[in-house]
């Protein structure tokens, strides 16, 4: 229950004073506004801005950038946005399912006095900043900080928890914060994707010759310069096919979405379908560990663009697995971590 300093205590004229709850703050990448051609820019400008994004030196990567790719990229991005819309809410499903996903841990925190669950965008809206402010003005003086990331990387994890630290530098009265760590190994999260997995393959008319467990990718370099990013994926990923009881050679593990020159982390998603067609592999199932809900790079890149790089090259049979998102499987797992990260502070 919100508490407020007693009247008798305070000077006359002292505002008043709310404290006393606890806050868990979900944070999610983002997505656009609009899939509008400015709209799509101004989220690209912000996404691609960001130093942890792209670890290139200022004076080659802002021409780059503000020259060549937002100038050519938010068009076919926007029609690719378009394609995954959620036309009722106008808005982007990540959005939808961040929600969602925060409307349902309130629910299941009810019966925990105290605590006030919000949730925001590392880019575009809502803004970090704009909920931090809003627990603050509901009496929130401890505010958990959850990155919906089960992988930490510095580009995901750290550049969230950047605008978090940022959105207190300007604060007077900040609050007592904590940042939930990655979860890539947890058996909550490692059963509850098992278990998400075997009820999406009951439903398909297929069994799958191959399943690819499939990460959103980094540039190499990240690896070599420390980031663990490569190692949690790859724990998930050999936990997971034990939880399934797969063996190796019906289980593989690849990266997507790279973009530029770089070398990124390998094997390549695409590149990883098109040659299981071409090896004779008729039926394909993919599954994303790493992403808690689905967005433009599970909808439209793995269920729509390797779908068809699967049956251009002869698949016959594909399936892309969805995300944990708000299901029951998803909720388990972060009610159990903002359950374990509050210890202490209930």
């Amino acid at each position: 229950m919100q508490r407020e300093t007693p009247a008798s205590s305070l000077p006359a004229a002292h505002p008043k004073v709310a404290h006393g709850k606890v806050g868990v703050l979900l944070l999610n990448l983002g997505t656009p506004d609009a899939t509008d051609y400015w709209s799509m820019r101004r989220y690209l400008k912000e996404f691609l801005s960001d130093a942890r994004v792209i670890e290139e030196p200022r004076w080659k990567w802002w021409p780059i950038l503000n020259f060549i790719i937002l100038t050519v990229r938010p068009g076919p991005k926007g029609r690719d946005y378009d394609s995954i819309w959620n036309k009722e809410r106008n808005e982007g499903p990540l959005k939808t399912i961040t929600r969602a996903q925060a409307e349902k841990l309130a629910a299941a925190l009810a019966d925990t006095p105290g605590v006030v669950v919000d949730w925001a965008m590392r880019y575009a809206n809502p803004t970090t900043a704009s909920r931090l402010e809003w627990l603050l003005s509901q009496g929130c003086d401890r505010i958990l900080i959850l990155p919906l990331y089960p992988q930490y990387a510095a580009a995901t994890m750290a550049t969230a928890c950047d605008q978090a630290f940022r959105a207190l530098m300007d604060m007077r009265w900040q609050p007592a914060i904590r940042v939930a760590p990655p979860w890539h190994d947890d058996p909550v999260y490692i059963e509850s994707l098992a278990a998400s997995m075997r009820r999406h393959l009951a439903k398909l008319d297929f069994e799958p010759e191959r399943i690819i467990a499939t990460f959103h990718g980094m540039p190499e370099k990240y690896l070599q310069q420390g980031d663990p990013y490569y190692c949690q994926c790859q724990k998930t990923s050999r936990l997971l096919r034990a939880a399934m009881g797969l063996s190796e050679a019906q289980w593989l593990t690849t990266f997507q979405s790279r973009f530029g020159n770089d070398v990124w982390l390998q094997p390549y998603t695409d590149e990883t379908v098109k040659r299981l067609a071409r090896e004779g592999v008729r039926r394909l199932a993919l599954v994303a560990p790493g992403f808690t809900a689905d967005c433009l790079e599970t909808l439209e890149e793995l269920d729509v663009e390797n779908r068809h790089y699967f049956m251009e090259n002869g698949g016959e049979k594909y399936a892309y697995l969805p995300a944990l998102n708000d299901d029951p499987e998803g909720m388990s797992v972060i009610a159990n971590v903002v359950r374990r990260e509050l210890q202490g502070w209930l």
